[in-house]
């Protein structure tokens, strides 16, 4: 996903000289092109984030789109309050990338976690949230920031995440993608869940179980409409997410189903559990540490399954 942001930034920032490239020191053997490309539109302020942001909101107040770019939680939680304040109050023009996001650093520890990171940003007033599954969905999440005013949140995978989409799929800010359908349980996955959500439907199609996965790309604004379709429309909903249960995707999800007026289904979050690991180890041993791997998540669906399958 990094590579495909980087890639379709690089080839925006040639059309409009207003997008700028902020970096925290970090994000070499990824950066290079776009900053040997655009040495006037490209940053390094160091090791120092709340600096970062500070900057990257001066220069959109400008009249620049800036991203600032670093890796897990340092774009994000190490400079809260310089998002809140600087770039939020201000509605400023600043794109935070966050590569790595939930466990992709899972081997340097709690330190590099990124699992708070959702809960957090979407609680800013003004901060759109954005969350690609896929290097398709990276590059259009880029363009379509480019073009959002105000603040937004991309949060982006490093581990080569496989293609789902094909490249002409229609990507729009604020409405989920039906990856497949279905009407016995749905889905809703969002980063590198994505993928092992649609291995999931597949190994549960081979039961008679058929998934609808949806493809919730931006968490704030969330797409209710296609919530409350699979509430009206499938068995069970089950939201996928490499981020703590509390605040993510299934809270945002969970709100928008206690407050409808329509048909109530059994719901089910899988993610992490809010306490900071003493795990260490990469990123697909955690997933299946915390049952977010193909197996793990097929197991904490047997209740759910279970329901559905006696509603038939």
């Amino acid at each position: 996903m990094r590579t495909a942001f980087i890639r379709t930034l690089t080839e925006l920032a040639e059309l409009d000289h207003r997008i700028n490239l902020v970096v925290g020191d970090l994000g070499f053997g990824v950066v290079e092109p776009f900053a040997e490309r655009y040495p006037n539109q490209f940053l390094n302020v160091g090791v120092a984030e709340q600096n970062m942001t500070g900057v990257a909101a001066g220069m959109a107040l400008c009249g620049k789109i800036v991203f600032t770019y670093s890796i897990a939680n340092f774009p994000t939680l190490r400079c809260l309050e310089q998002i809140r304040n600087d770039v939020c109050y201000h509605n400023a023009n600043v794109k935070i990338v966050s590569v790595g996001g939930g466990l992709g650093y899972g081997a340097l520890g709690i330190s590099h976690h990124n699992t708070e990171d959702v809960a957090i940003l979407r609680a800013l007033p003004g901060m759109v949230v954005v969350v690609p599954g896929d290097p398709v969905e990276a590059e259009l999440a880029t363009r379509a920031v480019v073009d959002q005013p105000g603040p937004c949140y991309l949060r982006l995978g490093k581990s080569g995440e496989p293609q789902i989409h094909p490249a002409g799929v229609d990507f729009r800010l604020g409405k989920a993608i039906t990856v497949r359908d279905g009407s016995d349980l749905c889905l809703i996955a969002v980063g590198g869940l994505l993928h092992t959500a649609v291995q999931v439907a597949e190994l549960l199609s081979r039961e008679g179980v058929q998934t609808r996965v949806l493809s919730m790309h931006t968490i704030k604004p969330l797409d209710t409409d296609a919530v409350l379709a699979a509430a009206r429309e499938t068995a069970a909903i089950v939201t996928l997410e490499e981020h703590s249960v509390v605040g993510g995707l299934g809270s945002a999800v969970a709100e928008t189903l206690a407050e409808s007026l329509g048909p109530k289904v059994p719901f089910k979050r899988l993610g992490l559990p809010p306490v900071f690991t003493s795990r260490v180890g990469c990123q697909e041993y955690l997933r299946a540490e915390y049952l977010l791997s193909v197996d793990g998540i097929l197991k904490s669906l047997e209740p759910i399954l279970d329901v559905v399958k006696s509603t038939r």
